[in-house]
């Protein structure tokens, strides 16, 4: 059993280093933030003329990141307590690979708003002169609450591996001093692990609303504006279930790097793929009845506002993008996940690449295409007011924002191995 544990101790603290490959990806990601950061600049110094956005579409690319952001932080409690509360044992290697997803794109979410904002100094004013009757006020209040708890569930459970670290680590000297910090003197005593065990439940209890509440509220948004598109009473069920599609699909792909560059073929396996992918069917085929329900209605009534709107999504200027999106963000991954060769580790890497681009397209295809069509007609405006079109400039901010959160997760995954170490050694003991 000795040899097993240090086996596994082993093999998931290996990738806890910073070797050269490390400091070239971070190396470049850092160049290219900093390129996307000069755009940036350029919006402060110029106004969000830079920008496509005008008096009618006022929320384009940054808003529909936000929503997309948003939506893929959720995977950290459908993984960890959604399915961990409900004893469904096999997902336990990848919780902390959902957990640093989700601590990465809730974090970055509100820097999103902030590039959305002509003058982000004034931000403080939401929290000064915020008024409960806003939606906004609400939104920000969420987004803070559910960053903070996901940084808890991820801490919490790392304190074991935290203490094994500070016994195992050699080099650096820091990041040994910092293990040993962090792991508040964990000794792996009963009363310890009661307390720990208790507390992480708690977490797992409260971000089921909080998480919920998220993604309800970011809904209420757009449900809450007299828009065609918008005019919806399903909105926040619509938006979760799409959330966990998107989410599903960056855990994918995060699962196929990690089990393929750090060699972790024994704890990232080919059965893990497989359950994730009906997992994953499951979640496309609930978002398939929604996706039926905003569009059924409307079709069916037909209202002059929301045919307009059907129209240039179904067979107009949006149709490509608005296809794309339902044919590789529903229709052929719940086709393709039914076969089980098709829920294997490439197969299903390329399924959720193509997935989570879609599922982008699918938060600017709600956002943008009711602004261009209101309910009075653009009369006397200058024709860069009739349509969207994002700009360079505009491309290169949003691009900032995943750059930043392959930034967070790649240092997370570096600094703290992937796979929960003491778990991993509580499930191969029963096999001894």
């Amino acid at each position: 059993m000795q040899n097993n544990h240090e086996r596994i101790e082993s093999d998931l603290f290996r990738t806890v280093r910073m070797n050269k490959g490390f400091l070239l990806w971070m190396g470049f990601l850092t160049a290219a933030l900093a390129v996307c950061l000069y755009a940036y600049y350029l919006q402060l110094r110029d106004g969000l003329g830079v920008t496509g956005l005008r008096d009618y579409v006022s929320w384009g690319m940054y808003i529909a990141n936000f929503v997309f952001f948003v939506a893929s932080s959720l995977i950290g409690m459908l993984m960890s307590a959604v399915l961990g509360l409900i004893g469904i044992k096999w997902v336990k290697p990848l919780a902390r690979i959902a957990e640093f997803i989700a601590l990465g794109f809730a974090a970055v979410a509100g820097l999103v708003i902030i590039s959305d904002m002509g003058r982000p100094e004034r931000l403080a004013y939401v929290f000064i002169y915020g008024r409960f009757q806003s939606p906004i006020l609400w939104d920000v209040t969420v987004v803070v609450t559910y960053v903070l708890i996901s940084a808890l569930l991820v801490y919490l459970p790392l304190i074991p591996d935290l203490a094994i670290g500070a016994r195992r680590i050699e080099k650096p000297a820091w990041l040994r001093k910092t293990y040993s910090i962090l792991s508040v003197n964990w000794k792996g005593t009963p009363e310890q692990h009661r307390i720990l065990d208790k507390s992480v439940f708690i977490l797992l209890v409260l971000i089921v609303p909080v998480a919920f509440a998220i993604h309800t509220v970011t809904s209420w948004l757009f449900a809450s504006t007299v828009r065609p598109g918008w005019n919806s009473t399903i909105f926040g069920p619509y938006f979760i279930s799409g959330a966990f599609v998107a989410g599903l699909a960056s855990v994918i792909i995060a699962m196929y790097f990690f089990r393929k560059n750090y060699k972790l073929e024994t704890y990232i396996t080919d059965e893990h793929f497989d359950k994730v992918g009906k997992l994953l069917v499951l979640i496309c085929l609930v978002y398939f009845y929604f996706n039926l329900n905003e569009f059924l209605v409307p079709g069916y009534k037909l209202e002059k506002a929301e045919a307009l709107h059907l129209e240039s999504i179904f067979t107009g200027h949006f149709a490509g993008l608005f296809w794309f999106a339902q044919m590789f963000g529903l229709i052929l991954p719940i086709i393709l996940l039914l076969f089980k060769k098709m829920r294997r580790p490439l197969p299903m890497l390329v399924i959720a690449i193509l997935l989570f681009a879609a599922s982008w397209i699918k938060r600017y295809i709600i956002v943008v295409p009711t602004q261009e069509d209101p309910f009075l007609p653009m009369q006397h405006v200058p024709s860069n007011f009739l349509m969207y079109h994002p700009t360079l400039t505009e491309t290169g901010i949003t691009l900032a924002s995943f750059i930043l959160v392959l930034m967070i997760v790649t240092i997370l995954s570096k600094v703290f191995p992937v796979i929960p170490v003491w778990e991993a050694k509580e499930e191969a003991a029963p096999n001894e």
